[in-house]
């Protein structure tokens, strides 16, 4: 049983502070900066700009959870503790700083303090569903699994459409050896989320110890094809068809998870014993030597490996890796014993009996413990060492209860470029010419009446700093003190505040712009985006419950998966207006497409991007988005010759992009 734990993401509640409201710019500065560079995962540079932050005010209880959050992700667990300690301390009723105080214990092994914090969060938060959440998934890695299925009782009352939660239940029952329930739970998991392939596994699972291998190999092939790139499906399937005595199937299925993961070693052990097994012993001993490589302190690859020389008739060979085995596991009797044989055979009786006494010493030990669970299995000479091992191995002495070492996942979602908007941009040469691709004269009018040299239309970020860009702010706010009825200025002022994540003040000051000039196109639009952006900035932040899901794949790190779902409504009201006022304008027709598409609108998507690409054939960002949008639908086909269009007219990321999807 592995955990896979969820990426901590900056909470609501933050923003929502007093502190974030302060009118002083450095420290807002630094906030918003460290938050930023989180976002972007650049952990290591939010860290020194949130120390500047806490230079300023040593009190900022924030700072120091957001460089907790930091920390965290830079596996620094013991810093993230100490950051998130000097949170509390600073503000006793933290009730985030408690949970994620609790998760790194609990990654940390120290399960006790764990649940304490998460005690105190749920003592000061009863009504969130998040800490009940992580506590049961700390009391499931603790062995409390009633505790555990009554914690995940709690946050089913409140979050019912949450897979991870009945799969956490779910294995919880099945430590109890209630496999009706768990099997009941693994089913409501895959209703919940029929999209997601883990519902798939713990449930084919579950089947396969019952020796359902039918009913296993139909779920298995199913998550597969919801998920090509999810290993587990892969690696579940080739263990079922090993079990099936199928091995060339099994085969290909190891093949494709190391098509995936090159290091991933256990996949290498098993298919050894594959290849083994059907006598292609040369590809097997690669795949031990591929083993030996990335985990060199495994016993079993060796005594296996050992093995195999000696079936190809390498006698030096084997006695060398019986060796190696016998010297990381001195109780390793069936080691001892194998290597008699060969020493034997080599004419070493001296060494032979001497590895015979010791074998027969080590047996008669284990028999004579036969009932202590902790005794090691390697004493016992009936035991079989050739079997293909799970990512739930029990073998506790081996590394590879690690499971899989680097396995990988790509994200599902859509990732669309951004929207247009007006915004301030230092331009070169090549925004310039590609912002010369589109001519549309009304545009070209209002940007020379707005007579901002600087003013462009883009969906890059802005390069003008942001100390520049509130010298600006403040530079419109006192030309607005002297005349409130300039349209223009609110328009700047606007587009500022959006620039420097003033998202509430920037929709505000649109909304003043429009009460002055409601026929302009452009201002609507430039609001649609900035209703967009908070949004986007709020789902980043959003204190949503951890999913912590326990999982084969130690090599997960913490994400983040909001609950919450998000209304795009407004922003599609003004885009619809700017539309209606100005129906020829191609950017207009991105953004509602783009717009359509995050509210799982695709088909209405795709008629946009076509109608902007009508308006505007040169509009390679349209050609990609749309491209994702039809791959998306299942039109493979026809995504990747958009795609390859973007490509043409410049957009570098869509060859990137169809790399990815032609190693799929």
């Amino acid at each position: 049983m592995r955990s896979k734990i969820l990426k901590i993401v900056i909470t609501l509640a933050i923003i929502l502070s007093a502190w974030c409201a302060s009118t002083q710019y450095n420290k807002a500065y630094f906030y918003n900066m460290g938050r930023k560079l989180m976002t972007n995962d650049d952990y290591q540079e939010a860290i020194r700009v949130l120390n500047v932050l806490l230079r300023f005010d040593a009190n900022a209880y924030e700072g120091y959870f957001l460089r907790g959050i930091a920390k965290y992700n830079m596996d620094d667990l013991l810093g993230a503790d100490a950051d998130f300690s000097l949170a509390i301390d600073k503000n006793p009723v933290f009730t985030n700083a408690y949970t994620y105080r609790a998760i790194t214990r609990s990654r940390l092994g120290n399960y006790d303090d764990a649940l304490k914090d998460f005690h105190e969060a749920i003592e000061l938060r009863p009504d969130l569903p998040g800490p009940y959440y992580s506590r049961g998934v700390t009391r499931l890695l603790n062995k409390q699994y009633k505790e555990a299925i009554s914690d995940f009782d709690m946050f089913i009352r409140q979050e019912k459409k949450v897979a991870d939660a009945y799969i956490n239940r779910g294995m919880s029952y099945l430590n109890l050896q209630d496999t009706t329930k768990a099997y009941e739970d693994f089913t409501t998991a895959i209703q919940t989320n029929r999209e997601d392939p883990n519902g798939y596994n713990r449930r084919s699972m579950l089947m396969m110890q019952q020796k359902r291998y039918d009913e296993a190999e139909e779920d298995l092939d199913i998550a597969i094809s919801h998920d090509s790139t999810f290993i587990l499906s892969f690696f579940n399937r080739a263990l079922l068809y090993s079990d099936t005595k199928r091995p060339m199937l099994a085969l290909s299925d190891f093949d494709h998870v190391i098509k995936l993961d090159s290091t991933n070693s256990l996949t290498y052990f098993n298919r050894a014993i594959i290849r083994s097994q059907i006598g292609d012993y040369n590809r097997a001993l690669e795949d031990y030597n591929r083993v030996v490589r990335y985990s060199p302190n495994n016993v079993l690859v060796y005594y296996n490996r050992a093995t195999l020389y000696s079936q190809i008739g390498e006698l030096e060979q084997a006695i060398s890796d019986y060796s190696h085995a016998i010297k990381l596991y001195p109780d390793f009797a069936n080691a001892y014993l194998n290597r008699s044989q060969l020493r034997l055979f080599l004419g070493d009786t001296k060494g032979a009996k001497s590895d015979r006494q010791t074998a027969e010493r080590k047996i008669a030990e284990y028999k004579s413990r036969l009932k202590d669970s902790t005794y090691s299995i390697y004493a016992d000479t009936t035991q079989k060492f050739d079997k293909l091992l799970a990512f739930d191995s029990k073998d506790k002495s081996s590394d590879f209860n690690n499971g899989i070492n680097n396995a990988t996942r790509k994200s599902a979602n859509i990732k669309l470029l951004p929207l247009f908007k007006f915004t301030l941009i230092n331009a070169d040469s090549a925004i310039i010419a590609r912002d010369e691709l589109y001519h549309a004269q009304r545009m070209v009018d209002f940007k020379q009446k707005v007579n901002q040299p600087r003013l462009i239309i883009s969906n890059l970020e802005s390069n003008i700093m942001p100390d520049s860009l509130i010298i600006i702010d403040q530079s419109i706010t006192e030309q607005l003190r002297l005349t409130d009825t300039n349209w223009i200025l609110y328009f700047q002022r606007g587009v500022t505040q959006s620039l420097i994540k003033q998202y509430t003040n920037a929709v505000s000051t649109f909304t003043q712009a429009i009460a002055l000039n409601p026929s302009n196109p452009f201002l609507y639009l430039n609001r649609s985006t900035t209703r967009a952006e908070m949004i986007d900035f709020i789902s980043s932040i959003d204190n949503s419950y951890q999913r912590i899901t326990i999982d084969a794949d130690p090599a997960n790190r913490l994400h983040n998966r909001s609950s919450r779902t998000y209304n795009y409504d407004d922003a599609i009201e003004d885009i619809n207006k700017a539309i209606k006022l100005y129906p020829d304008f191609a950017y207009s027709y991105y953004n509602r497409a783009n717009l359509y598409a995050i509210s799982n609108m695709l088909p209405e998507a795709y008629e946009d991007y076509t109608r902007a690409i009508e308006l505007n054939p040169s509009f390679g960002e349209a050609y990609f988005n749309r491209g994702l949008v039809q791959i998306y639908m299942k039109d493979t086909r026809k995504g990747y010759l958009d795609l390859s269009k973007a490509g043409e007219l410049g957009i570098m990321s869509a060859y990137e992009m169809l790399k990815n999807y032609a190693n799929d």
